[in-house]
């Protein structure tokens, strides 16, 4: 496939139909449906992606490239321990749609925070993220297993997102379109949210 058809194709996947992590079909318990999570919808897949393009573009030495990712999986596990314990979190899909917005915008725009800022935004995104998994894992279930699950899972979407990001940065152009293309799919999320 030619990367300059990706982000039209992403918007065409995201408008095909429900834009929705949280479909049901798949009992959330052990470590195989922890990571089935993060790949069944656009919501979670395209944030893990936009975090991998952003960390790309911010940290272009590809030895300190792991710093945000790792943020988000920390955030996400304690996020993901705080909805496993039934604890509430007001709004929590509102700000997972917001979240997929946020990312395209930072990939579309280049932005470039302080490094402070950038892990804060993920951290306080991947909280959200990782409420969601928590959230819908089964009674019972042992929570590590499960946390483990969506943790490699994440690890593997926002390692992918590095590694096209990589690839997208010589053509700028191609990059930006990629952010514009997951904020804009963001986007329908939050309006389906609100």
């Amino acid at each position: 496939m030619k990367f300059y058809r990706l982000p039209f194709m992403l918007m065409l996947m995201g408008l095909a139909g429900t834009a929705s992590a949280h479909t049901g079909i798949h009992p959330a318990d052990g470590l195989l449906s922890g990571f089935v999570h993060p790949l069944s919808g656009w919501d979670h897949l395209l944030a893990m992606v936009g975090v991998g393009l952003w960390a790309a573009f911010l940290t272009p030495d590809l030895r300190q490239v792991w710093r945000l990712p790792a943020v988000f999986m920390i955030a996400m596990v304690a996020g993901g321990a705080w909805g496993a314990a039934g604890l509430p979190l007001a709004h929590v899909e509102l700000a997972v749609a917001f979240s997929v917005f946020a990312m395209g915008a930072m990939v579309a725009g280049m932005a470039r925070p302080t490094q402070g800022l950038a892990m804060a935004l993920v951290g306080s995104f991947a909280l959200c993220h990782g409420f969601i998994h928590g959230a819908e894992m089964m009674a019972g279930t042992g929570f590590a297993s499960y946390a483990l699950g969506f943790v490699c899972a994440s690890g593997l979407l926002q390692w992918a997102g590095i590694l096209l990001g990589k690839r997208l940065l010589s053509l700028a152009g191609l990059y930006r379109a990629s952010g514009a293309a997951i904020g804009g799919l963001g986007l329908i999320l939050l309006m389906q949210a609100i």
